[in-house]
């Protein structure tokens, strides 16, 4: 398996791999979303793990110019996880952001919580 960059030429093996996620990720594949996400991983840093031929999981992220990392989606593959992949994931960012705190806006916050991440505030909705 492979860590890297994602680039243009992964779009199609990253929006199978949402699909088969099911109806949780649909604001990202559906047709509502899918434009509009697209231009979120174009605006974005975004890594994949590659086990050929599929993408097994993935992370979007955004860079504060030296504030912060701030992680918005990761997702692995239902048949890969357990094999650390998100983990190694959240270390790449880690490696290529050594000096910049890293946050992550969660809904799944055992997950962070296993891996004895600490929880840094919270997060509001504003609307208007």
């Amino acid at each position: 398996m492979e860590i890297r960059r994602y680039g243009k030429a992964d779009e199609a093996l990253l929006f199978d791999m949402l699909v088969d996620e099911g109806e949780d990720w649909s604001d990202y594949h559906g047709l509502a979303g899918r434009d509009k996400y697209i231009k979120a991983l174009e605006s974005s840093i975004t890594y994949i793990a590659y086990d050929k031929p599929l993408i097994c999981g993935y992370l979007r992220c955004r860079e504060d110019d030296g504030f912060g990392v701030y992680i918005y989606d990761l997702l692995v593959r239902k048949t890969h996880r357990g094999r650390q992949i998100g983990k190694r994931l959240m270390e790449r960012v880690r490696k290529d952001f050594p000096n910049q705190s890293v946050y992550v806006m969660s809904d799944v916050d055992t997950y962070y919580e296993k891996l004895a991440f600490s929880r840094a505030g919270s997060i509001f909705e504003v609307k208007g």
